[in-house]
């Protein structure tokens, strides 16, 4: 039998993104207004002098639909709030998508309709792409528009819109146009908004009954935070995964401490628990509620605090900068955004060591990232060459955060190039992936990157000094005077002439090397470096000398190659051939 005191209101959540000026706060603004006279009498409770806990978002109620009356089956919910996660600024906007990924509902991208799509209108875009499935687009501001052009402007505009979504999950999305604000942001409240009620039958339409699973650690996202004497510290925000309930103990990551939950709200009544999707304020124990502005709340010790991290990698198709090993980027992950340095890699299957790495589809299943793999360093990403309907291959990366961030396991990471130009026309979403592994000591580079097999394949070459006996060869070149040739013995060369031989140490001072040809040199190598050494010995007075030096040679007619590969992170630097 379900408890009448409790709210049975269903908890819808909205993204609202867009360019900065689109319009998105007016727009919140007049939906909550609007929907609020038009659909229920405010809430008499919040009229009264008081603190309500679910501060820091705009919502608004309406009926539920009868579409939905029918899919929440023996859920007795009588309304449908729509809470509008309106994401302000740049930086913020991502972390505040990336983070609130798992329960935005419903995205609302928002164009200004003189303007059209510009660079932040597409990077929401592809924010949307990689968090939600669904989306409607509002062109706003049609006030702006001449009144005699203004419907042909509009048409074109939504023509422009269908083709830009064309080749997105998003194609076939509705496309509404309205002046949520009009005469602009400076003008008074006299004009009514246009567009807004046929938004909101258009919102109710799209609604669905949101997949939510109360299972798994809680994780919170806090947007407010605030002390009530006597009470206790106020956390608001929406319950990303997992559940909570009162009495149960919650962790404040950032601050390392943890707390008792004395009471739960939501839709302004207490409740004894809520769930992933859920809008809730929480009293707690009391803390310093300046030192958790924003952040996360969860269940003890669910989160992990990384100082690097391996992810899955995929290049966002639109951004033309390179993406190169070494290079540092904004990295947005949990609801934290940090510079770190990165390094590309990827798997070389067998049978496959000349560099190509693509998998097949029967392989694609073994692309998953384990320590137990042999990887391959990569100086740059690779981007598709799509071969038989092969796209780009597998690849994986490894982060160094410049400070420690704390996040979910397998949450979604965004790179960025935040410090280029807002306002240039270059989208500055980099790549996007997932987090696969961290690495929570400090010290890791001595302690886990051993575990992380990734080679780089090196190549020297040198040039046949001398021929010592038939079986032996000096080598010059090949190594620096101060390199430890001990490390090298036994490695495998090739001359150019096709013979091959192994290093058997060094010959004097100066870096040259005595290579062993266990089959023997060909009678035409021989021919080759004595012919050489004879030119030297042409031209009269120095014909003396050139018979003590018979075997020794001018040119470089015979190379020497060595081919090995080390790895990356092996503390004992050690070669290996295959």
């Amino acid at each position: 039998m379900a408890d009448s005191s409790l709210p049975k209101t269903l908890n819808f959540n909205v993204g609202v993104l867009g360019h900065v000026d689109s319009g998105k706060t007016s727009l919140a603004r007049a939906l909550s207004s609007t929907a609020s006279t038009a659909a229920f009498d405010k809430n008499p409770q919040s009229k009264e002098r008081g603190i309500t806990l679910d501060l820091g978002f705009s919502a608004f109620t309406v009926p539920l639909p009868e579409h939905l009356r029918q899919s929440c089956g023996d859920r007795l919910y009588d309304s449908l709030q729509f809470t509008l996660v309106d994401c302000p600024g740049h930086a913020s906007l991502i972390r505040t998508i990336i983070g609130g990924a798992q329960i935005i509902d419903l995205m609302i991208l928002v164009v200004d309709v003189v303007k059209g799509m510009q660079t932040q209108t597409a990077e929401c875009l592809l924010i949307g792409q990689l968090t939600c499935s669904r989306m409607i687009v509002i062109l706003n501001k049609t006030d702006m528009l001449p009144s005699d052009k203004r419907q042909a402007a509009i048409d074109k505009m939504t023509k422009r819109m269908h083709k830009t979504l064309e080749n997105t999950r998003f194609k076939g999305c509705p496309v509404i146009a309205v002046a949520a604000k009009p005469g602009g942001p400076e003008a008074p409240d006299t004009d009514e908004p246009q567009g807004i009620t046929e938004l909101i039958d258009l919102l109710k339409a799209q609604a669905f009954l949101p997949r939510r699973d109360p299972s798994g650690s809680l994780l919170m996202a806090v947007d407010h935070c605030f002390s009530i004497r006597g009470q206790g510290t106020v956390i608001t925000g929406t319950i990303l995964q997992g559940s909570l309930s009162v009495n149960e103990t919650v962790e404040i990551p950032a601050l390392k401490v943890t707390r008792k939950v004395k009471s739960v709200q939501m839709f302004r009544k207490p409740v004894p628990s809520a769930m992933q999707g859920d809008r809730v304020g929480v009293c707690v124990t009391q803390f310093d509620p300046k030192l958790l502005e924003r952040g996360v709340i969860c269940t003890p010790g669910s989160l992990q605090t990384l100082y690097a991290a391996i992810i899955s990698v995929q290049k966002i198709e639109y951004y033309r900068g390179g993406l190169s090993s070494r290079a540092k980027f904004h990295i947005t992950v949990g609801h934290e955004t940090v510079m770190a340095r990165i390094s590309f890699f990827n798997r070389v299957l067998p049978g496959k060591e000349n560099g190509d790495c693509r998998p097949t589809s029967q392989e694609q299943s073994a692309s998953s990232f384990s320590f137990d793999l042999e990887f391959h360093h990569l100086d740059e990403y690779l981007t598709g060459q799509p071969e038989g309907g092969r796209g780009e291959p597998q690849q994986w990366a490894l982060l160094e955060f410049e400070r420690p961030v704390t996040c979910p396991p397998l949450c979604l990471v965004i790179g960025s190039r935040l410090d280029s130009d807002i306002h240039g026309n270059t989208c500055r979403l980099a790549f996007h992936g997932k987090l696969l592994e961290g690495f929570e000591d400090k010290n890791y580079t001595e302690t886990a990157l051993a575990r992380l097999k990734i080679s780089k394949d090196k190549e020297k070459e040198g040039a046949v000094e001398r021929v010592a006996d038939d079986y032996t060869v000096i080598g010059r070149n090949l190594f620096k005077k101060e390199t430890n040739l001990q490390l090298f013995v036994g490695l495998k060369v090739t001359l150019s002439t096709g013979e091959t031989g192994s290093i058997e140490g060094g010959f004097g001072q100066s870096g040259k090397i005595k290579i062993r040809i266990p089959e023997g040199l060909k009678e035409e190598t021989k021919q080759l470096l004595c012919s050489s050494s004879k030119k030297k010995g042409k031209g009269g007075a120095k014909n003396e000398s050139s018979k003590s030096e018979e075997t020794k040679l001018d040119a470089q007619p015979v190379t020497i190659h060595l081919n090995f590969k080390r790895y990356i992170y092996d503390p004992h630097k050690k070669m290996v051939q295959s």
